[in-house]
């Protein structure tokens, strides 16, 4: 399986000059908690999460609507091609430790794919084994 036959299309972007208080309504009225950031030829910038918004700007008090996404958001997008096999997304979300990767061609994003597109595409064994590598980020000694 290609990473084209499971990705979600008609991707919304933030632009890395919006403002946090402006990504969280966004992502509050997509229901997501996750969008690229992008420039005006939808060339990924990074990334920026609900838990970036939390603990970047909240829990340091700052003032959501004074902090650029530029200055919060991950800066190292994790991406694949829409042609790369399934299995290689898989890896790149394991290896990154990201339940999410961007699908770009030619440059401009096209696509996402979540760790909940591969539950619903491949096997339980395959889905829980990449789960299972991206949690571990978040284990405590």
């Amino acid at each position: 399986m290609k990473c084209k036959d499971v990705m979600k299309m008609n991707v919304e972007c933030l632009s890395p000059m919006d403002n946090c208080h402006q990504a969280a309504q966004r992502m509050r009225d997509l229901n997501v908690g996750f969008l690229p950031v992008c420039d005006e030829h939808m060339s990924p910038h990074g990334t920026l999460t609900d838990r970036d918004i939390c603990t970047r700007v909240c829990a340091e008090d700052k003032t959501a609507s004074q902090v650029r996404v530029t200055d919060v958001m991950s800066h190292t997008p994790v991406t694949c091609a829409p042609d790369d096999d399934l299995s290689a997304a898989e890896q790149l979300m394991s290896q990154h430790k990201k339940s999410r990767i961007m699908v770009v061609e030619g440059g401009k994003l096209i696509g996402i794919i979540s760790l909940s597109d591969i539950a619903k595409h491949e096997p339980g064994d395959v889905a829980a084994r990449t789960l299972k590598d991206i949690a571990s980020r978040e284990t405590r000694p």
